[in-house]
């Protein structure tokens, strides 16, 4: 994504769970941006991005519990779902899709694993948003294809490796 494209990333960003260290929608702004910058490049080449939309919806955990029981059969919340946009909007940008983000699970993970919330944050976001883009984890070598790439976003944005 060139700087340009950068510029038409159309970010819609609501808070059902809001907390005083959820990130401000610059911030995922900001993140987003990174991810879509590095990976679209590597995407699937049906998934390359030159302008997209996305939104993030930021949840509790009762939402995000019902949400990952009714889509993916797991009655617990959960701390980022991906659900992938329709294709391309009318003036040509690709409309992702939404990125739901359980505040409460990734704060205690972010404790759990000794991070930053900041940096759990980004992370969650960046992961998400690969979804979105054509990357998964099913097979190893998925996996590995998408950790690399994780952790060079992360990396750009001042963030250590979440695997470490």
């Amino acid at each position: 994504m060139t700087p340009a494209a950068a510029d038409r990333l159309d970010l819609d960003v609501t808070y059902a769970a809001l907390r005083p260290w959820v990130p401000r929608r610059a911030q995922f702004r900001t993140w987003a941006a990174a991810t879509l910058a590095i990976a679209s490049s590597r995407a699937p080449p049906r998934r390359a991005v030159h302008a997209a939309a996305l939104s993030i919806r930021v949840v509790g955990a009762a939402r995000s519990r019902s949400l990952n029981g009714r889509y993916r059969g797991k009655h617990k919340p959960t701390n980022v779902l991906s659900f992938a946009g329709p294709g391309r909007l009318p003036d040509g940008r690709k409309r992702l899709g939404e990125l739901v983000i359980c505040a409460p699970v990734v704060a205690a993970e972010a404790h759990a694993q000794r991070k930053t919330r900041n940096q759990h944050w980004a992370h969650m976001t960046v992961h998400g948003l690969l979804h979105l883009l054509g990357f998964d984890h099913e097979r190893a070598d998925e996996a590995l294809k998408m950790e690399k790439i994780e952790v060079q976003i992360l990396d750009r944005l001042g963030f250590s490796n979440p695997y470490a």
